[in-house]
């Protein structure tokens, strides 16, 4: 996966040769890659090589990483470490920051219309297309980042909480697998509904972890400071409902997944695997 996205960046010594060096500084700075392990594990389910789909899997990560240095900005939530280093604003500088951002989205998108490794037909790069964009608009993480900021300092019900973060978190996730479904043509309407209930159900707990991590995780694992939300007020899991009750709520929602994918049988193993993992990490 590195390879491929730093074979996709610009190259650092072009100009603007500060842009392109802090992009390819917040692309390639590690991370768990959560959204293209999605996208290459249900690849696998339906039966495709990684190499069909690493493109798409390139995009959903670039608009990812786009969203962390976004995040990361002082008038967002004001980070000073991003897995582990000194984020993109810090190391680099706000203006630079926001146009790193700024170039990430298009970029995916330009994979997505003509990168020549993703061998599909123009009507499928066109769903990838719109997809993504779905994914990533007000209904999606854009509008799920703007309900948890003008949120703050309010104290949510728990149905809030999770419409939030099925936008915020919930809607890349689930871009990431159907990404991969829409690369299958004539994939049966039965089997696309339950990688998406599988989808759903894994973008929800994911953040939810996410947030019990926040509050109980080890910093030095994480690569970030803990106690972020509880420090802005946010409504999250743990904070609405406790720790004990939010563990159960991904442990239900696991299983909730792990039954979406009972009709692919055996063939689901990657996902299953990937889902177990997303639901215990300690990172």
């Amino acid at each position: 996966m590195e390879l491929a996205l730093a074979a996709r960046l610009p190259q650092a010594h072009l100009a603007p040769t500060r842009l392109h060096e802090a992009m390819r500084y917040s692309v390639l700075g590690g991370g768990k890659r959560v959204r293209p392990a999605l996208l290459f594990a249900t690849a696998r389910t339906l039966g495709l090589t990684e190499d069909e789909v690493e493109a798409a899997a390139c995009a959903i990560e670039l608009v990812h990483v786009y969203s962390l240095v976004h995040d990361d900005l002082p008038s967002m939530d004001d980070d000073d470490l991003r897995r582990g280093r000194p984020t993109c604003h810090k190391a680099y500088d706000e203006a630079t920051a926001l146009l790193v951002g700024d170039a990430l989205q298009p970029l995916a998108f330009q994979l997505l219309a003509r990168d020549p490794a993703l061998r599909a037909a123009s009507a499928t790069r066109l769903r990838l297309i719109n997809l993504l964009s779905e994914a990533i608009g007000t209904f999606g993480m854009t509008g799920g980042q703007a309900i948890d900021i003008v949120s703050q300092g309010m104290q949510l019900d728990i149905a809030q909480v999770e419409d939030m973060h099925a936008r915020k978190t919930g809607a890349v996730i689930r871009a990431s697998v159907l990404m991969a479904a829409e690369c299958v043509p004539g994939l049966e309407a039965r089997r696309y509904a339950g990688l998406e209930r599988f989808a759903t159900a894994i973008g929800l707990a994911f953040q939810i972890q996410d947030d019990l991590l926040d509050v109980i995780g080890d910093p030095s694992a994480l690569g970030k400071a803990t106690g972020a939300d509880r420090e802005r007020a946010k409504s999250t899991h743990p904070t609405v409902i406790g720790i004990a009750a939010s563990q159960e709520r991904v442990r239900l929602l696991h299983g909730q997944a792990l039954e979406a994918l009972v009709p692919f049988g055996n063939h689901a193993a990657p996902l299953r695997s990937l889902a177990d993992w997303l639901l215990s990490r300690h990172y």
